[in-house]
């Protein structure tokens, strides 16, 4: 199934996503159908229900259990508990087998119907309204004519589940840099996740950093534009404005290959390290970062890796400026 993707350029901004759906009973005794959806990337097959040894003892309601798929142990997570709603039993109830953060994990849903080729600019970020019924379980809302897709942050439901595996600050990390005189290294931070944007933040602040942040690729670029003309009207150095961007790949309007794309693209802004920050990055993907120019890639939530590659990279551009 997540080799249809490769099929997509890097960089062009595109994604492809497996549309599934869970059949609800409501409170008066009808069903409902609710659409969502989720990159093909992360996606390794989809099977019918298996079956499945319950555990001695869960972390939440939703995992029903494990399951053995061609010798790998995998848990059973039932979607319908965990958006805690009923789903309609049948004997046609699919599981979507996904691989991310080089975690494997297995959701069980009602049925899967298509695969669709999307523009990111096509997804929305969805609104804090939305979002407080949704436990943010939700990373975007994608609307057809006759539906709403919500793209589900698999990622976020893995962490809840199993705190261990979430990303946290390792204070002990040797990634402080050291700023000259009259001068701090900059940092501009990108991603959709508030929760992730804000650790990452204080982890480069704790590091010696002075960080911007956006929620997308758009508002990114965008700012990079801004800086870039600053640094021509005061015939200033690139990297005397901003040192490092630290991007996710998925994010609505502008994705992290296509924002990356363009910095490499520039001829002044190519010469800021980029490092793209992301639950995509694995051995089959990792050829998407680097057709891009990615300085480096780090997959989440390693975000120690990530500081200590952070200063290796910057400390080298430094040099340039005599830091």
């Amino acid at each position: 199934m997540s080799q249809t993707n490769i099929l997509l350029e890097s960089g062009t901004n595109e994604l492809e996503i497996v549309e599934f759906y869970i059949d609800e009973v409501g409170e008066d005794g009808a069903t409902y159908r609710s659409h969502f959806g989720v990159n093909v990337a992360k996606v390794l097959e989809i099977i019918r229900k298996p079956k499945v040894t319950k555990l001695p003892s869960t972390p939440h309601p939703s995992v029903e259990g494990t399951f053995n798929l061609r010798s790998r142990i995998i848990p059973l997570i039932d979607l319908s508990v965990w958006l805690g709603k009923t789903m309609v039993e049948t004997d046609n109830a699919k599981v979507i087998v996904s691989e991310f953060n080089n975690i494997t994990n297995a959701f069980l849903v009602s049925g899967v119907t298509r695969i669709h080729r999307l523009s990111w600019e096509q997804v929305e970020p969805p609104s804090g309204y939305v979002a407080s019924f949704s436990s943010n379980s939700f990373t975007g809302v994608i609307k057809f004519e006759d539906r709403i897709v919500l793209l589900l942050d698999m990622e976020r439901i893995i962490w809840d589940l199993n705190p261990s595996l979430a990303m946290r600050e390792d204070p002990d990390a040797d990634s402080r840099v050291e700023s000259g005189e009259g001068f701090q290294y900059r940092a501009l931070v990108v991603d959709d996740s508030s929760s992730i944007r804000k650790l990452i933040v204080s982890t480069l602040t704790r590091d010696g950093y002075e960080v911007e942040q956006d929620i997308n690729g758009q508002n990114a670029w965008e700012r990079l534009l801004t800086i870039k003309k600053e640094a021509a009207d005061r015939g200033l150095d690139i990297l005397a404005m901003l040192n490092l961007v630290v991007s996710d790949i998925e994010m609505p309007a502008m994705d992290g290959h296509n924002l990356c794309k363009r910095i490499k693209e520039d001829p002044v802004l190519r010469d800021i390290p980029v490092i793209l920050f992301s639950s995509l990055i694995n051995d089959k993907l990792f050829h998407k970062g680097q057709s891009v120019g990615a300085d480096d890639q780090v997959s989440k939530p390693e975000i120690t890796t990530l500081t200590v590659r952070a200063k290796k990279l910057i400390e080298q551009k430094g040099k340039r400026l005599g830091l």
